[in-house]
């Protein structure tokens, strides 16, 4: 839920929001003293944004590699059971003809919502040499493991079982 939406909603009801006011943490209010930088605006101009990005605004974005532009992102894969983006699908056309990779969002270093930009810690050469996905149904653990074999990268499964033995 964005903050706008949770700003839009309280205001309608004409709620006092629990992000501001002076019992913003609860009925606790030790928990506020010598706080200050909770009660300023910050000095620079700069303010957070507080807006949610859709896929549909990401996709299109330039992806940048650690020496140039290697594509954009044409789509993204999400997991269906726990609604996860595991992977942006890169469209690498203007820089090698018709061909799409995947990149995890774990191997993002940070995107610039100004620039329109994704930037990722990887090689053009390493991209250009990674596994072709072609569909989603080529999407299987033997291609994932060969994915993340071919970038030097722990799969996100081996931390969801590592995870999923705590609980047990």
């Amino acid at each position: 839920m964005s903050r706008q939406f949770e700003d839009a909603y309280y205001g309608y009801y004409g709620w006092p929001t629990y992000w501001s006011g002076q019992n913003r943490w609860g009925t606790y209010p030790y928990i506020l003293r010598g706080s200050e930088k909770w009660r300023t605006a910050p000095q620079d101009g700069k303010s957070w944004d507080p807006h949610l990005r859709s896929i549909g605004e990401v996709t299109g974005y330039h992806i940048q590699a650690a020496v140039g532009e290697i594509g954009h992102v044409a789509d993204f894969i999400v997991d269906d059971e726990t609604w996860t983006i595991r992977y942006l699908v890169v469209d690498t056309r203007n820089w090698w003809p018709g061909r799409k990779v995947l990149v995890s969002p774990l191997w993002i270093e940070r995107v610039s919502w100004n620039e329109s930009k994704v930037f990722v810690s990887l090689t053009r050469e390493t991209i250009k040499t990674s596994p072709e996905y072609t569909d989603p149904s080529s999407i299987n653990r033997d291609y994932e493991t060969r994915l993340h074999h071919h970038y030097n990268r722990r799969g996100y499964w081996v931390a969801d079982q590592a995870v999923g033995e705590l609980v047990h």
